[in-house]
């Protein structure tokens, strides 16, 4: 096939960028939405909502910590695919803002491009496109596509012929013996995505991405679709076509049925159509591929039928990560405190999900992994659980402790679309407030499964805003508006009121400071040691609301977690470590910015002694105390450096007294606001706390699914 030879305006100069090739192990990822990043008109950028915009504030995402983008989709897809009028509003139209149904699985959406925008060419997107990937690279952060290859944007027999449908409807799709589409997307098709030609096309296009864009990797939409049987049909034998050609129609062409009649193969795979495969070709090619094996391979192990592979997805010698949907559930149902087996779940999730990753017999209720998915179970690393608390479908991590339903009145469905097993907790009153102890409480709920999520082994995935506690009102199913339901707020972001940004970036580099955080295999019994109120004492009662560990590092000493998921205040016990002592690092019981003792532009070094001298009267006992629904990280310090930092306290404490001297000589008082301010930040007074509602015991499920429900 002739083609056009490329022209010099086709080159890119790419400066020398190569791949980062960051460990799997080492990624703290971000899931960000193009055009929602810098859309809101506070960004103030000069592109906005575009891949130059996101350019322009790379260097938050720098400070943030975060080294890999997770981006959703960016393949060409029809934004106006719901567009209409929303019912009960004026001037509110429904897009398709996510954009799980690509058109165009070879190019960068156009209209998050400004190069589009000021009416410029294909290859202009293209360069766009190569810029952000060149300068993510130059800040140390891999490019990841969030891609969807389980069904196209043609939907079912009553959608729109765009390519796929009328190239091979046959070759391209899953169809049934009488030209029905499967629909385990849930989105009217299923793509064919095992069939010798489909997969040859997904291979090709990965490629692409990665040889000529530079990502970094993939997720997969829905991936447990590209394990399932093809369907596959077959010419008709001459026979056949002698006997159709007498059975033809006035224009002597065959009707569709009597073709699929003659041409289907209801087993063109060796199994029924739709069958899980053990070992499924088009998830073999691409690990075994020589340009995509190298790259990050993220599955969304399962579908809209049913099939969970969490723990057991084709890997090919751990090829592939897998979203724990496992992690996502046990630790809102752990921190909520709800009734159940739910704190030994949450020390399994946080030591990297053993129990899928790790061992090789299957658990009773996981049907993959006992049937044809058991060869996948185990031998797997910590990283290659990809762990998150939310995704862009679903609650943000400040709905899920201000709600306990979805609020989804916003999309024009009366509230029937949307997840409903939504595991979370409003705290005492259901959305915005003004009741303190209410406010104070989501606080440290919010810090909770923050913290949870950035001190677990495995490989944490911040949903963009959740760092600064951004909320959609409740609605769980945003997938129809581009609008600032979306939009990152950059101004409440820069306020930081919460005191949440600073706290996600404390946490982010306490991990990326300690190695014991990011195992690249599982602990052995030593290195993970899990108590109680007492030291080695855990408890695994379904009435169990505090688990606490220590993780230890031959170089750094050690950290001591625990989180109090009770109404009730609790203190522990700390284990005597010889020549060590245990100094404070992270208790959500304080008030910002004293819930994270870092010296940076918030708090000085002599302010962090100095709060850390003030727990000294329990940490030199050997205890701490924990507010009711509170979290702590402890750090075990050599006992000489940290009478240093005693003598830095104590030293600025006699400074303080002197000052304080000075402002009553001036007339200032000893209980006037400004001598109080600190007094005042560091605690806060606590009233009654309502607890959550016992819940059912309910099985870990899939995330709702990448598109309207």
């Amino acid at each position: 096939m002739a083609a056009p030879l490329p022209s010099k305006e086709d080159w890119f100069d790419w400066e020398g960028d190569c791949p980062l090739n960051i460990p799997l192990d080492q990624l703290i990822i971000y899931e960000l939405h193009v055009r929602g990043f810098t859309r809101h008109p506070s960004a103030n950028v000069t592109a906005p909502g575009t891949y130059l915009g996101l350019v322009e504030k790379l260097d938050y995402l720098q400070a943030l910590g975060v080294n890999a983008i997770e981006l959703l989709p960016v393949q060409e897809f029809n934004e106006l695919e719901y567009y209409q009028l929303i019912p009960g509003t004026d001037s509110n139209y429904r897009y398709n803002y996510w954009g799980y149904s690509t058109i165009a699985f070879f190019a960068p959406m156009a209209r998050y491009s400004q190069a589009a925008a000021e009416g410029r060419g294909g290859q202009d997107v293209v360069k766009e496109f190569k810029t952000m990937v060149k300068e993510c690279h130059m800040r140390g952060i891999e490019v990841l596509m969030d891609v969807v290859f389980n069904h196209t944007a043609e939907g079912n027999e009553r959608g729109p012929t765009l390519s796929f449908r009328g190239l091979d409807n046959r070759v391209y799709y899953m169809l049934a013996p009488e030209g029905q589409y499967y629909n385990y997307s849930g989105c009217g098709n299923t793509f064919n995505c095992n069939h010798p030609v489909v997969r040859k096309f997904i291979v090709d296009c990965l490629r692409y991405w990665v040889v000529e864009m530079h990502v970094d990797g993939f997720r997969f939409d829905l991936a447990s679709i590209l394990t399932r049987a093809h369907s596959q049909w077959h010419k008709p034998s001459q026979s056949q076509t002698n006997s159709r050609n007498g059975n033809s129609n006035a224009n002597g062409l065959q009707s569709m049925e009597e073709d699929l009649d003659q041409g289907i193969m209801e087993e063109g795979a060796g199994v029924p159509t739709g069958t899980p495969l053990t070992d499924p070709p088009v998830i073999e090619m691409i690990s075994e591929d020589p340009v995509l094996r190298n790259c990050k391979l993220i599955a969304e192990a399962w579908d809209c039928d049913g099939l969970n592979q969490v723990g057991a997805f084709p890997h090919y010698g751990g090829q592939w990560a897998e979203w724990n949907g496992h992690f996502r559930d046990t630790i809102r149902q752990f921190v909520k405190g709800t009734e159940g087996p739910w704190a030994a779940a949450f020390a399994q999730a946080m030591s990297g999900s053993p129990g899928l990753y790790s061992q090789t017999e299957p658990a009773e209720g996981e049907w993959w992994a006992n049937n044809g998915g058991r060869k996948w179970k185990g031998g797997r690393a910590p990283a290659h659980s990809i762990n998150f608390v939310t995704a862009h479908d679903g609650f943000s991590l400040a709905d899920l402790t201000a709600y306990n339903e979805k609020h989804n009145d916003a999309n024009g469905e009366d509230n029937r679309d949307g997840e409903s097993h939504n595991l979370s907790w409003n705290c005492g009153e259901e959305g915005e407030t003004t009741t303190p102890s209410v406010l104070r409480l989501r606080s440290r709920q919010t810090r909770n499964m923050a913290a949870a999520l950035l001190l677990s082994h495995g490989v944490p995935m911040i949903q963009m805003g959740d760092e600064y506690g951004h909320s959609k009102g409740g609605n769980n199913n945003t997938y129809c508006h581009d609008s600032e339901l979306n939009w990152f707020n950059w101004e409440q972001a820069g306020q930081d009121e919460t005191g949440y940004a600073r706290f996600f970036r404390c946490l982010v580099n306490l991990r990326k400071q300690r190695p014991e955080l990011r195992r690249c295999s599982f602990m052995d019994g030593g290195a993970m040691t899990w108590h109680g109120t007492m030291p080695g004492e855990a408890e695994w009662k379904e009435d169990t609301r505090l688990v606490a560990f220590t993780v230890s590092s031959p170089s750094q000493g050690g950290l001591y977690c625990a989180f109090n998921t009770s109404h009730r205040p609790q203190t522990v016990v700390l284990p005597h470590w010889p020549g060590q002592v245990w100094q404070a690092v992270m208790d959500t019981g304080k008030a910002a910015p004293y819930d994270f003792l870092e010296a940076d532009n918030e708090l000085s070094q002599d302010q962090v002694d100095t709060a850390r001298a003030q727990m000294g009267m329990w940490t030199s006992e050997g205890c701490y105390p924990l507010l009711p629904y509170s979290s702590i990280v402890l750090e075990a310090m050599p006992e000489q450096q940290n009478q240093n930092g005693r003598a830095r306290a104590a030293s600025q404490t006699r400074s303080n007294r002197a000052g304080q001297a000075t402002m009553q000589s001036q007339g200032m008082s000893r209980g006037s606001p400004e001598s109080n301010a600190l007094q005042h930040a560091v605690t806060s007074s606590q009233s009654e706390i309502s607890s959550p509602p016992t819940q059912r015991q309910v099985d870990p499920a899939p995330a709702a699914g990448d598109r309207q429900t």
